[in-house]
This record gives C-alpha cells, structure tokens and sequence, in this order.
C-alpha cells in the first residue's frame, strides 16, 4: 500500500532544502495545488530561505548594506503560503523504498521519520575543504550560505589583524579577494592554476591577474596549499606553500564546490562523474519515479559538448525548481541544458564566459579555430570608450560556433549573452556575423565587438578547411 492511501486523497510534497531550488519548486507546486490537493512540507538545517548565495562578497564587502536584501523570500512568507517549512532541520536519511525521509532538528537533536509521496532534493553543494593540516582552525572560512557569511563576518569584527589569504581564484575566491580588499585588509590570493579564473583560457585570465594587482591584491599563482599554520590558541595565523608561508589573520577558501550527494549516495541514488545526481529532462532522478532533484547537487548536459556537467548557479537553480514544480504539481515541463554562460567582475574589470574553453573542446575530440580580438565597448570616438577583448572558438569546417570568453571594462560582461543565445541556437559564426543588433554609438561600435570577432573566425574557418 502506498502512503499516499493510508493518509486519503490529499499527496504530500517533501523538499529537501530550502534555498534556490527547493523553494522555487515548493511555490511552484503550490500554485498548482490547493493545501486540501498536496500537503508540502519543506526542511531547511540553516537558518534562511530562497536566498542569492551569489550576493555574498558583495554583502561581505559592503557593497549589499545588510544581509536581509540577499533574501527574496522569508521563512515567514513561504508559511503564509501553506508551506510547512522546518528551519534548523537537518535530513540525515533517505528511505526511497519505504517512501520516508528522517530529520534531525539540529538544536534538540530529536530525529522523525516523515512519509511523502513525492521527494524533491534540493541539498545544494558544499564548499571543497582540502584535507590539510589545519583546515579546520578557527579563522579559515568557506563561503557558500548566508550562516556562512554571517560566520567570515563576525570573524573580520573581532579579528584584530588586518591580513587576509583567498585560497583558489575562481569566481568566489577572486569576488571574496575584492570584498576584503574593499573592507581595508591585505589581501593575498593563492591559485594552484597558472592564472587566475581557469574558467578562461590562460591568455584571458592574464587580463583578471593584471586588474587584480592593480587593485592592490598579491596573486601568487602556480602555488599548491600545503597546509595552515596556527598559534597556540589554535588560531589561523599563516598559509603554508612548498615554497613559504603567507601570515594570514583570516583564511577564505575559494576553492570551489562539490555536489552535496551524501544522503543520495547512501541512498543508492544515481550520480554522474562529477557527483552529482542524474536526471531526466523533467529533472526526475532517473530511475525513480516521484524524486526529483535540481540545483548545485545535480549534474546538467552541456547542449555544446554533450556531456553532463556540474555548474553550480542560482540561474540554473531557479529554473530547475520551475520545471521541479510544475512536474511534482501535475505538469509537464523540461530543462533542456546549459551553455556554461558566466559572468563576474573585478574592479571594474567585467569577466564573462560561455561554451567551451579550449581544452574543454580539446577534451571531447573537437577540432577548432580560435581567433582573439580588441575592439571597444562604444564607437571610438563617443567619451568614455574602454577596450574590450574577445577570444572565440568555432569548430574547424562546419564553423559552428563552440566558446566566447570577454574580458574589458564597463558594457563588456553581458555582450557573452548574444554568444549564449547563438550558441543555445546551434549557430556558426558566419551566421553570427548577420545579426541585427543594437547600434548607436553610446552603445557600441557599428560592428559590436562580439561580431568582429565572428568574422575574423569565419574567415578562418573558411582559410583552414
């Protein structure tokens, strides 16, 4: 007998999560469903909801005035909408064969069993911690919830030195260097890569090096951790490489993300390469019929390569808790995949990305083009006008467009979108060179420098084949 009989005609929803995901696919089925049609019921182990995880250097480093603007929903307002939201409970177990779920509230430590008819796991990712010595003193913070935020800051008000190592460039490490910078500490960032953001090729990371020294950052590249000093009260005191250490009064680790698969792994649900959950196109995890999962803790197909990624963003989230919702509600809906399109900022230095790096493309066996240009943000004349620099990739013969990677000032970052969409469209980049964008000169070039680049690589997909 299924649990849905024993309790009547009304089903219940169980989301595992309470940020992006979760709570976009427990609103979503709401909408869909009457409190009398579908019971849901929401456990969250921190201490927010429906946050932007992605606002928190900026909140870190006083650009966001107070850590409530980060929340788009309250706790308070999902309950309004007859969502049971449990706050500080941590779900420990799944049970997919007996259709259960246990819970713990972190702050008694009582633990139930809670029956559903349909689960959405919605656990996020967690910060990478390298195991090393030291990782784990008082001091050295990851960043990845608004507690975690909330965590560095206090750190940063009692702390009295005023010497910060970022561990990783990244996004999060490069964005939390600026945020410390901006908050009058000493910053260091430390990258095992040759440059920073290995979301771009080395030659357009060499551009995000260049702006950060020149916002007063130390970037040491071509440096692995090895571990992290402390003093005798246990405290951070300096980040050790091979070849010296760093005095460090705070460590933030910007190292990246992992899937939170603990309780799908244990639970025998499938994960991908990178571990994250698999799913379908509806965002069901395959091979089971009323679960679902969707946010950081899953792994998408990238419509260029045709692989399955992880890419953790609150973009991608919200639109997997849509599709979540709508299906767990009684719809139909799809999440077709990804482009890998990112966007961040240095300074006023504007970073973006789409498609394939090159040794992404190398990866999977294409063969390729690339050809890497400097234009202007407006026409060259019109005040104001700053260099721009776009690398491109397209695919040797058939000319399909594969990558855009833009680097330059204000206006740069999202020209990537017009790359998004022609890449999400299958184009090549002679097609590229036909579309009918915005021009004036405030604005643009008469050849918008994403263009200018398409041409220069059609014209070398057409000189090679």
């Amino acid at each position: 007998m299924s649990m849905s009989r024993t309790r009547g005609t009304r089903e219940r929803l169980v989301v595992i999560g309470g940020d992006a995901a979760g709570m976009s696919a427990a609103s979503q089925a709401r909408r869909l469903n009457k409190p009398d049609e579908l019971e849901i019921v929401a456990f969250e182990r921190g201490n927010f909801t429906s946050y932007s995880a992605c606002g928190i250097p900026y909140w870190v480093g006083g650009d966001v005035p107070d850590r409530d603007r980060l929340i788009a929903r309250t706790p308070e307002e999902h309950r309004a909408r007859d969502i049971d939201l449990r706050l500080r409970t941590e779900v420990t177990e799944l049970d997919p064969d007996g259709q259960r779920v246990r819970a713990r509230d972190v702050d008694s430590g009582a633990e139930s069993w809670t029956s559903y008819d349909k689960l959405v796991i919605a656990t996020g990712a967690r910060p990478i911690r390298p195991d090393l010595p030291g990782v784990d003193a008082p001091g050295v913070h990851g960043v990845q919830t608004l507690d975690d935020g909330q965590a560095l800051l206090d750190t940063l008000a009692r702390t009295p030195g005023r010497r910060a190592v970022v561990v990783g460039a990244g996004y999060i490490g490069v964005e939390m260097a600026e945020a410390l910078i901006n908050r009058g500490y000493e910053v260091t960032v430390v990258n095992r890569g040759s440059e920073p953001m290995s979301t771009l090729d080395p030659g357009m990371g060499r551009l995000v090096h260049e702006a950060m020294e020149g916002l007063g950052i130390t970037m040491v590249n071509d440096a692995e951790v090895t571990g992290i000093l402390t003093d005798d009260d246990g405290r951070v005191r300096a980040v050790t490489t091979k070849d010296r250490d760093f005095p460090a009064d705070v460590v933030v680790l910007g190292i990246g993300v992992r899937p939170e698969t603990t309780l799908a792994r244990a639970a025998g649900l499938p994960l991908g390469a990178h571990g994250g959950l698999l799913t379908d196109r509806s965002m069901r995890v395959r091979g089971h019929e009323n679960i679902w999962a969707g946010g950081d803790c899953v792994e998408v197909l990238d419509l260029v390569s045709g692989q399955q990624r992880h890419i953790p963003l609150g973009t991608h989230a919200n639109k997997h808790g849509q599709v979540i919702g709508t299906n767990a509600g009684g719809g139909y809906a799809t999440f077709p995949g990804v482009v890998g399109t990112a966007v961040s900022k240095v300074c006023d230095l504007e970073i973006a990305r789409t498609g394939l790096r090159e040794k992404d493309a190398h990866r999977v066996g294409l063969r390729f083009e690339t050809v890497t240009i400097e234009s202007t943000s407006r026409a060259g004349y019109y005040p104001n006008s700053s260099p721009m620099t776009v690398k491109m990739l397209a695919e040797h013969r058939t000319g399909r467009l594969l990558g855009v990677q833009i680097v330059g000032r204000e206006g740069a970052g999202k020209r990537v979108d017009i790359a998004a969409v022609a890449l999400t469209a299958g184009m090549t980049a002679e097609q590229m060179t036909t579309l009918d964008l915005g021009y004036a000169p405030p604005f643009s070039p008469v050849w918008d420098p994403v263009l200018v680049a398409a041409r220069k690589a059609a014209a070398k997909v057409r000189e090679t084949s």
